[in-house]
């Protein structure tokens, strides 16, 4: 088996785990490709005598590399990077949480080396995850064109609200008078798209979610649309630009850029425990199982 290995360069207190799952990959007789960036953290942390024991590892920080599971060993922002990592390719990716809530990284680290090292993911489930798309006319995205959770449309600075003119197969939605919009994949529901209100979706469901910022008008809710859908969307503002987002990236634009978005071609396999339930997460995550709080 060949295992990509990408991670966080922020967890010094898991640098020493995460350098005996590499050898004992090695050991297991598994091919790895690393991320350059996380092969330079680990050997600065444990010295020559990892790095002579990855003499024979490809190291690099392009896309384009042929593996049968990547590791993403950090949080849900480390696994969007690893998505970001593996591209089309749809190499599955099990994400392994040394961070904090970890909605899209339910392993631990030694939960992985079982899963790739003892059972070689016999019985592990894959499930697929959609993405959006950016296309612009009148801009340009100079960031990875592709967002798992979202892509929010923002005011630049702290002056007053953007209006966003937004259509649904080009016939018109709404004009939103607000601070920003965001579209989330089911994915992102339980991301960006939840702190401002908007509904948490199963992540299989094939749907878009258009959440409004700070909206003028209270009438303006949250709306689910069909992932078939291709969305445009138009910013005004009394400043010349406005901000965009994907998961995180952001970009500057000039008003009057028009921004496509629809369902990306490929999509993020991720690897999960047999039997693996979506409200368990919610449960655990969001301590909906909770009883009673000390």
């Amino acid at each position: 088996m060949k295992v990509a290995l990408y991670g966080s360069r922020h967890q010094d207190a898991h640098v020493g785990d995460i350098a005996k799952l590499v050898v004992r990959l090695i050991e297991n007789g598994d091919a790895m490709v690393i991320h350059r960036k996380l092969y330079d953290y680990l050997v600065s942390n444990i010295g020559e005598n990892f790095a002579r024991a990855t003499a024979y590892v490809t190291v690099t920080s392009d896309a384009g590399f042929a593996a049968d599971v990547a590791l993403s060993i950090g949080g849900d922002g480390t696994f969007l990077r690893t998505a970001q990592w593996v591209a089309d390719s749809e190499i599955p990716i099990i994400g392994v949480n040394t961070g904090r809530l970890g909605f899209l990284a339910p392993f631990t680290i030694e939960e992985a080396a079982e899963a790739v090292i003892d059972r070689r993911l016999v019985n592990y489930e894959i499930e697929c995850r959609s993405l959006l798309r950016v296309d612009l006319i009148g801009g340009s995205l100079d960031t990875w064109p592709y967002a798992i959770n979202e892509v929010a449309v923002l005011k630049k600075d702290t002056a007053s609200m953007i209006t966003i003119d937004a259509r649904i197969d080009r016939a018109p939605l709404a004009d939103y008078l607000c601070d920003g919009l965001i579209v989330s994949t089911p994915t992102g529901s339980t991301g960006y798209n939840l702190s401002v209100g908007g509904p948490i979706v199963q992540p299989r469901s094939p749907s878009f979610i258009l959440s409004p910022v700070a909206a003028h008008s209270l009438t303006m809710r949250p709306l689910v649309v069909d992932d078939s859908s291709l969305l445009v969307l138009k910013v005004s503002s009394r400043t010349p630009s406005f901000r965009i987002s994907l998961d995180g990236r952001s970009v500057n634009l000039p008003c009057g850029t028009d921004i496509y978005l629809s369902r990306a071609p490929f999509v993020v396999k991720t690897v999960c425990r047999p039997g693996h339930n979506f409200f368990d997460t919610l449960r655990r995550k969001l301590l909906w199982g909770a009883s009673a709080i000390d």
